[in-house]
């Protein structure tokens, strides 16, 4: 069957190895649990890898309830892209609490080897492509979690792994015991922005060109707030009402919808919606690999992917959303 998925989508190599991601990935973060509409669900997988989107991000603590996610990504598989399982990329993380006791949380082998086999059960699936411990445990040694890791590869269970939320010192022990265990790091996956810049200003970003690890930036708009869903109010079905979301009404501050609202009008004169260009700000740096969108209705996906089109910003554009974010606050 032919397609022009592969046209609608660009792809970016990962860091030094040789997997391309594309520019746009779809994260599971929020919309597919148990409380959420399956058919919504399925029809935006659907519409994502139409439109190339052949990344998709997922967490052993997705939902709500935790596992949810998963669960339902599985079903959507097991219902309409079990033949398409090699032209995609599922990742999955362990690294927050998943069930009781000692052994639920964290970075120990014991846990990171068990929520894996846990993860492929709820997802029907023999591996996953990316294998992320999701936060830096500060009690285990580096050593031991990064030793999982590689680990799981060996077993086959996963064919690349990552870390996530990892400062700069950890990571580059992080990159030095995986390397020297032989399975390389694939990607980083940290929170990135307009209005969270932290990569650019600690040199993590300039850590990962040197350490030829790719990047992808989780929570791009802001939450919503660079998606223009707060510029005249909190509505009802926003992530800022829901009980079970990070982000809070006093995130969504007097401050950032005035940004908000001045980055609109730069991006209308680029020929883009807000989305659009709080995505092509994020991957404007070579350093980037993707993006990782989340998403409540395939109409979203089809505008978020569409910031591909045009990632190019002019000096005098990037120093007027410099100076609009500066002056946005916390």
């Amino acid at each position: 069957m032919t397609t022009n998925r592969y046209n609608v989508m660009s792809y970016r190599r990962c860091g030094n190895s040789g997997l391309k991601l594309p520019a746009i990935s779809l994260g599971l973060w929020q919309n597919f649990g148990q409380v959420d509409s399956f058919d919504t669900a399925c029809a935006m997988v659907h519409k994502a890898f139409e439109l190339g989107v052949t990344h998709f991000d997922l967490a052993n603590n997705y939902g709500p309830p935790i596992g949810g996610a998963e669960e339902c990504f599985g079903n959507i598989l097991k219902a309409d892209l079990a033949a398409n399982r090699d032209e995609l990329i599922i990742s999955t993380k362990a690294g927050y609490t998943m069930w009781p006791g000692p052994y639920g949380d964290w970075g120990s082998r014991k846990y990171l080897v068990a929520s894996l086999d846990q993860s492929l059960r709820r997802m029907g699936l023999e591996y996953v492509d990316v294998f992320y411990h999701h936060r830096p445990d500060p009690e285990t040694p580096l050593e031991e979690t990064m030793a999982a890791l590689d680990h799981v590869v060996r077993q086959g269970k996963a064919l690349y792994v990552g870390i996530s939320n990892y400062r700069v010192e950890a990571a580059t022990r992080a990159f030095e015991i995986l390397r020297r265990l032989g399975t390389p790091c694939l990607i980083h996956q940290p929170s990135y922005n307009l209005f969270n810049r932290w990569i650019e200003e600690t040199g993590l970003l300039d850590l990962l060109k040197t350490a030829g690890v790719g990047c992808i930036a989780y929570s791009p708009l802001a939450q919503g707030i660079l998606a223009g869903r707060y510029l005249q109010g909190i509505p009802d079905d926003s992530r800022a009402t829901k009980a079970h979301s990070w982000l809070k009404r006093e995130q969504v501050t007097a401050g950032r919808i005035l940004a908000a609202t001045a980055l609109q009008e730069i991006a209308r004169k680029r020929g883009q919606t807000l989305p659009q260009m709080a995505l092509a700000w994020t991957l404007r740096r070579p350093e980037m690999t993707s993006a990782l969108i989340g998403a409540s209705s395939p109409a979203q996906i089809e505008e978020n992917v569409a910031a591909v089109r045009n990632t190019d910003f002019a000096v005098e554009e990037l120093q007027a959303i410099d100076a609009i974010c500066a002056r946005a606050g916390g």
